[in-house]
């Protein structure tokens, strides 16, 4: 846990006010900047010391090998691994000769702040030389939202107490040398400087180099080129080798004057483009960031963030640190995949080297329903970067012997990348979430476009690939047997309720889109008479029911199972999987992350409000959260049945995952979709928003810290504003035709010309808050609450390799 005084609490920034070596590597993620093409860590702009140095492109990637210590059919024979890229964040000092490092003479003033609406990083430090010569040095630097493939820095210094003579070196530097990034040697030899040069040049003050991979055989390029004022005199050159290009600027300042440099970088890619092709588009692409200048640049920045705050802002009253946090996690969560045009959005972002820079499900099922309401254009480009994967999803699941489209449980590029085979080969409800985004998506934006090229084809092979899993029993049952659902301390199971549910909606929304559309539908060989087929065994599912115990399991005999020893499970054997063979959790009742509890949520149309009571309170003592996935589901359903304060611990956690490091992992990159499951808390928990077929329904209740909750949602050309107080709810159209919405389940029409406010009912649940593990609690955000305190164990590790 990042204990950070000074951290201040700030509506909208992230203030850094002294620095903290210890910290370092977990500062570097949050201060991180991406635009979803482009990621720069936050390391300081000398180079050193760092953390974890980070400079990424997204979907740029080595293979490496997957160790096996007894090979299977269908197991992946290699990985994907993010590669930290040519870095050009670094800018050396030198004062008087004596290079500005933060860890030598010292360090009299040192501030960072993140700010949220400007969508930059801010430097200042004042730094006292070993010689005992002062200087103030501030920097600003930005990843561009409007121009894709440019970051910028402004950098600039001025003697606080006497003359100085200064010289900045802005670099490029590619295949630095980074703490090790696997426990196999074998992998880590291959990803040590895993860099070819191809090409390099400079000319007056800007340099580029071009590198490729050794074994993805991808191609890069980096350019970087400058503009400086300082005092006549000035004096400027550049080198290059490689590896690494130089621009050293030189000059004589007094108090008083001042050296300002404005570096522009730029970034591009290709696995099919010429070296020439590549090259010549980052020489344009700074070119064109130079012509704009650093305030064009500037901007350009907060107007895009203007119109994203508009839609987008979640405004709390009571709270002013989760105030901050959600905003915080908005940010992040838009840093992901606002730019990132046809690639995948990765757990991590772009802003560290956790899970190998891997998308997984975490994407579509908590990332793409906050974008497909505040910026749906993000959503739409995720779901083509999946549907360019299609060939390759129909590939594995023909080798898995199955027909329709399989999509990986890990991957960057589109391949299967677990090694771990019960995730990567049986969890195959990743390919009902991708369906389920389709949906949402389309119900949300009306994108014929996009329906006719590119989602009717998903949810064709999607469907196929459920009804060759499944089968019909000897009763007519359908059946999905042999799967593993969320919970990855459940594996193999049969009838996993939130697969089986995914799957059934799946298959409903095929058959629906093959009807909508037949002669496009013909070319993918879908006829009527399949989607009929479909529409059987959607409505043959099972879903199964403990009448015992009046609750669903998790999966087939999952509440027969002897439930885990909680009480002589010790706080340090967390998570378990560290701890515990596989085997003992897979057949005990322990819950790693909300499985069932997820169903109640994104299928809350197939529960009653009994069974959604009854179902939460059965799991939440079984449920150890091992996974930063689990909190936000839990803050939700917990506030639909009535559990305002737990559900706002719940909310907390969530939201401030990376601010206070709760995973202890937050060094290797931020949790984009826990970020982006703060939204879903506030917005689908607190705010009640539920979109079931396509219609929006609302139940707002607050509880006891928050005064008011207000967000806002896109949706079909309109964009509804939402204001929850105690007693009422008061629903405004600002953009587009009247709405039909659900207020408690009451249908109201909101239109541009009055706003409609509306009771509040009360919220009694029957039964009193359920308890969890020993140990396992949410934080206490209520001063009063007697729920107690809780340390974390050691980080959430994912269950596959």
């Amino acid at each position: 846990m990042i204990i950070h005084p000074a951290f201040a609490v700030e509506p909208w920034n992230v203030r850094e006010t002294q620095l903290d070596l210890n910290v370092l590597a977990q500062t570097e993620s949050v201060f991180a900047l991406s635009n979803g093409h482009i990621g720069l860590r936050a390391n300081l702009d000398e180079g050193e010391p760092y953390g974890i140095p980070g400079t990424y492109l997204n979907s740029f990637y080595e293979v490496r090998p997957l160790p096996y210590a007894e090979a299977g059919y269908g197991f992946p024979e290699s990985g994907q691994t993010v590669l930290n890229v040519t870095n050009g964040k670094i800018i050396r000092l030198l004062v008087d000769d004596e290079p500005f490092d933060v860890r030598y003479g010292r360090l009299l003033v040192h501030e960072r702040e993140l700010d949220l609406r400007d969508g930059v990083l801010r430097r200042h430090v004042e730094w006292e030389s070993p010689a005992g010569k002062i200087v103030q040095v501030d920097s600003t630097r930005l990843v561009s939202f409007t121009h894709r493939s440019a970051a910028a820095i402004l950098y600039e210094v001025q003697p606080v107490d006497s003359a100085l003579r200064v010289a900045i070196q802005s670099e490029l530097i590619a295949n630095e040398p980074a703490p090790p990034t696997s426990n196999d040697p074998r992998t880590a030899a291959m990803l040590e400087s895993p860099l070819t040069s191809e090409d390099f040049s400079d000319r007056d003050t800007r340099v580029v180099l071009v590198h490729s991979t050794k074994r993805s055989k991808l191609l890069m390029a980096a350019a970087m080129d400058h503009t400086f004022e300082g005092p006549d005199g000035t004096v400027s050159a550049a080198e290059c080798e490689p590896d690494i290009g130089r621009v050293t600027i030189g000059t004589d300042l007094l108090v008083g004057e001042r050296l300002t440099m404005v570096k522009f970088l730029s970034y591009g890619w290709s696995s099919q483009r010429s070296l020439a092709a590549v090259r010549d588009q980052v020489i344009a692409a700074v070119a064109k960031a130079k012509y704009a200048g650093w305030d064009s640049l500037l901007e350009g920045q907060r107007a895009y963030l203007d119109d994203f705050w508009a839609t987008a802002d979640v405004e709390l009253e009571g709270d002013t640190e989760l105030q901050q946090a959600v905003r915080f996690a908005l940010f992040h969560t838009l840093q992901a995949g606002s730019r990132a045009e046809q690639r995948a959005i990765p757990a991590k972002g772009l802003t560290g080297p956790g899970y190998d820079g891997h998308t997984f499900w975490d994407t579509e099922r908590f990332v793409l329903p906050v974008l497909t309401y505040t910026a749906p254009d993000a959503t739409r480009d995720a779901l083509l970067w999946r549907h360019s994967t299609l060939d390759l999803a129909r590939e594995r699941a023909r080798q898995l012997g199955l027909k329709g489209a399989a999509f990986p449980w890990r991957t960057i590029r589109g391949q299967e990348c677990s090694g771990y085979w019960p995730a990567g080969t049986a969890a195959f409800h990743i390919s009902a979430n991708v369906a389920d985004a389709v949906v949402r998506y389309q119900n949300a934006v009306d994108d014929e476009v996009f329906e006719l090229e590119a989602g009717l084809e998903m949810l064709v092979e999607t469907a196929r690939l459920w009804h060759s899993l499944g089968h019909h029993d000897a009763v007519g049952s359908f059946r999905i047997d042999g799967v593993t659902g969320p919970d990855e301390y459940s594996a193999v199971a049969d009838n996993n309720v939130f697969t089986n549910l995914l799957a059934q909606r799946n298959l409903l929304a095929a058959a629906e889109a093959v009807t909508r559309h037949p002669d496009e539908a013909a070319e993918f060989g879908a006829e009527l008479e399949e989607a009929a087929a479909w529409r059987d065994a959607a409505r043959d599912m099972v879903v199964p029911w403990d009448e015992a115990l009046g609750v669903h399991p998790q999966s087939e005999g999952f509440t027969e199972h002897q439930v885990w020893d909680f009480a002589n499970t010790k706080p340090d054997q967390y998570p378990l999987l560290l701890h515990f063979p596989y085997f003992d959790l897979y057949r005990k009742q322990v819950v790693k992350q909300a499985d069932l509890v997820l169903a109640l949520h994104w299928r809350g149309d197939a529960f009653t409000d009994e069974e959604k009571a009854r179902d939460f309170a059965y799991y939440e003592p079984l449920t150890v959260r091992d996974s930063s996935l689990s909190a936000c589901t839990q803050a939700i359903v917990a506030a639909e049945v009535g559990h305002l304060e737990l559900a706002y611990d719940y909310f907390g956690e969530a939201a401030l995952m990376d601010l206070h490091d709760l995973e202890h992992n937050t060094r290797d990159g931020v949790h984009i979709a826990s970020l982006a499951g703060s939204w879903l808390a506030a917005v689908a928990g607190f705010g009640g928003l539920r979109d079931h077929n396509g219609f929006l329904s609302f139940a707002p209740k607050l509880p006891a810290r928050l005064e008011r909750l207000a967000f806002g949602l896109r949706f079909r050309g309109r964009l509804l504003k939402v204001e929850a107080r105690k007693a009422e709810a008061t629903y405004t159209l600002t953009e587009g035709a009247p709405l039909e919405i659900a207020h408690y389940g009451d249908r109201i029409e909101v239109s541009r010309q009055k706003p409609i406010t509306r009771p509040i009912l009360p919220t009694v649940p029957e039964e009193p808050a359920p308890t969890q593990p020993p140990g396992r609690e949410p934080m206490a955000r209520q001063p009063a609450a007697k729920r107690r305190r809780r340390r974390r164990g050691r980080g959430e590790t994912k269950a596959h390799t």
